[in-house]
């Protein structure tokens, strides 16, 4: 057959995209082993049966035609409704763009801000997708490598040397954070935002998982001031009301960016099937508390993980403040967070996702999703545990620990 693209061809960079841990565990369940995941951040409640009754009932209403490409107009009032009520920041329906899920309005917002060639720069560890997006985009994708010991936290001048030396054009960011659980404060935004204003970069702000926060509370680097006019805000229903499979989410952003991506969702998408929007649309008119009600469990998971951790001394936390995972430093095994969770699916048929998936900076690290019931994660985080401290008395034992 002729030659694939160079750009398709080289979208995982190096060929790998870290996940053998994630498709082995799955191969085994598909062939009858029980396996405890605590890979994805899928919810284990589902979308609300009330929501998907709202689909039903506008699919069967014939709301299964093309739909308006940058939104239905009702459900783009109500997302410019919810962002200026929680940052403050004047919002209307010119500012949103409907998008199939918050990995589409990702892609999206950096075809609108990366010339082929230009650079776009995001945070190490990442989600995994970030890199091969902006390949996707045709940029150059460039990693800030940051550490456990400042809690994956980038600073100024970390942000501001790397856009200098590479001549960025966009700084992809994301708190609460995925893998890291981190939830960037005063701090941190402000290094964000003066770095982003003296090197004139867009920043993609990915904000999914705005609504899962236990410690201290969000804050959108648009809401900063001289931010909204160089920042574009991804948003999605995928963690915020466990409708993930539903594919629906948003980017809040200038006005002409928005006119802008309108022709790129054409050309692409040709938008999102108007019985999702209105499915979408109920479940936000909903309020707060069917938001909260989504996030109770990962709250409550979170504290009980923490709780067992505290218990021992081999494996310890990244501090989180919110998302629905927990970063476990492995490092006192003497084991990459690769090998880790290599041996222990193999030996306690428990999945967890290598630091490594995420970049090299959660090196010696292992992400968990606080997604199974309670009674399976704490026998997940005693196993573990038990495991992590067993491989540590052996390397103590042998003579090679540092």
């Amino acid at each position: 057959m002729p030659q694939l693209s160079k750009r398709i061809s080289t979208l995982n960079g190096d060929g790998s995209d870290g996940w053998g841990v994630f498709y082995k565990a799955r191969a085994l369940k598909a062939e009858g082993r029980d396996i405890l995941e605590l890979t994805i951040g899928e919810h284990d409640i589902g979308t609300d049966q009330a929501i998907l009754d709202e689909m039903h009932r506008a699919a069967s209403a014939g709301h299964t035609g093309y739909a308006m490409v940058p939104g239905v107009d009702a459900l783009r009032d109500r997302i410019a409704s919810r962002v200026s009520n929680r940052t403050g920041v004047a919002t209307t329906r010119d500012n949103v763009l409907v998008t199939p899920g918050g990995q589409a309005a990702l892609f999206s917002a950096h075809m609108a801000v990366l010339a082929p060639g230009e650079t776009g720069l995001f945070i190490d560890p990442y989600y995994a997708t970030y890199p091969g997006t902006i390949r996707a985009a045709s940029g150059i994708p460039h990693a800030i490598a940051t550490r456990a010991e400042d809690a994956f936290l980038p600073s100024f001048d970390q942000i501001d040397g790397a856009a200098r030396d590479t001549n960025a054009r966009s700084l992809l960011v994301n708190t609460p954070n995925n893998p890291t659980g981190t939830l960037y404060g005063a701090e941190t935004l402000d290094g964000i935002a003066r770095a982003a204003a003296a090197n004139d970069l867009w920043v993609i702000s990915d904000e999914v998982y705005d609504t899962q926060v236990w410690e201290g509370a969000h804050v959108s680097p648009r809401a900063l001031p001289g931010m909204a006019d160089r920042t574009m805000v991804v948003g999605s229903m995928s963690k915020s009301h466990a409708m993930t499979g539903s594919r629906i989410g948003w980017i809040v952003a200038p006005e002409e960016a928005v006119s802008r991506l309108i022709d790129l969702a054409t050309a692409t998408t040709y938008g999102v099937p108007g019985y999702i929007q209105d499915g979408a649309l109920f479940a936000l008119e909903q309020g707060d508390a069917v938001e909260a009600h989504v996030a109770e469990p990962f709250r409550r998971r979170r504290a009980l993980v923490l709780d067992r951790l505290a218990r021992q001394s081999v494996v310890t936390a990244i501090p989180s403040r919110g998302a629905m995972y927990l970063m476990l430093d492995i490092r006192k095994t003497g084991l990459d967070g690769e090998t880790f969770a290599y041996r222990l699916l193999d030996a306690h048929r428990i999945a967890v996702m290598p630091g490594e998936s995420f970049g090299a900076a959660a090196a010696g690290h292992v992400r968990v999703a606080l997604t199974v019931a309670d009674d399976r994660l704490s026998h997940a985080i005693d196993t573990l545990c038990g495991f992590a401290a067993d491989l540590s008395e052996a390397r103590v034992a042998s003579g090679t620990m540092a």
